[in-house]
């Protein structure tokens, strides 16, 4: 895992969309579906810039979900740590490698995925994705001419836009998951 100062006072991106969805919530389980979230069902969640899922823990035996996924025009290389990992929420913090035009640099970001039943199977699943600069991907813009004002602009749009596509997928992934472990327990 890439090491950094992580400037969390200083937000580069902020997304947040909900889509509703059909899932039996008492089968919802966030965090197993993380652990066992295939490769390929990952790349439908967010066609073209989704490119691999895996799981693995950390040296301390924290639970790890490995995503690689292009933002914008950055290839991002995720290594989410399972802050909280419960069936109906969970929070991941990642210090990602990020490649841009320009060469590497790095960012934290917090990813909280959030089911809520709303009524029945009728539930609500919310995506939050945060992004916060590392010193270096401070430095790494200020050689490049940019102001963080201008790189947070660029992230914003490409970080919402990404969102948007992904997070319709990602409930009906949850769901389709969740009614597969329905069958099975009936």
């Amino acid at each position: 895992m890439t090491t950094a100062t992580v400037r969390d006072d200083l937000v580069l991106s902020h997304a947040v969309f909900t889509a509703d969805v059909d899932a039996p919530f008492d089968h919802v389980d966030i965090a197993q579906w993380l652990k066992t979230l295939p490769t390929h069902e990952y790349q439908r969640c967010a066609p073209g810039d989704h490119k691999a899922a895996g799981y693995t823990v950390d040296d301390d035996g924290t639970p790890m979900s490995i995503n690689v996924e292009m933002i914008g025009t950055g290839l991002v290389v995720q290594q989410y740590r399972f802050d909280v990992a419960e069936a109906h929420y969970c929070r991941m913090v990642s210090l990602s490698d990020v490649l841009t035009p320009l060469g590497w640099t790095s960012t934290q970001v917090i990813w909280e995925l959030r089911m809520e039943q709303l009524d029945g199977d009728r539930c609500q699943y919310t995506n939050t994705v945060t992004s916060h600069p590392t010193e270096h991907f401070l430095d790494f813009i200020a050689e490049h001419g940019q102001t963080f004002a201008e790189a947070a602009a660029a992230r914003q749009d490409a970080s919402a836009r990404h969102c948007l596509v992904e997070t319709p997928r990602y409930a009906r992934s949850i769901a389709h998951w969740a009614a597969g472990r329905a069958a099975a327990a009936a």
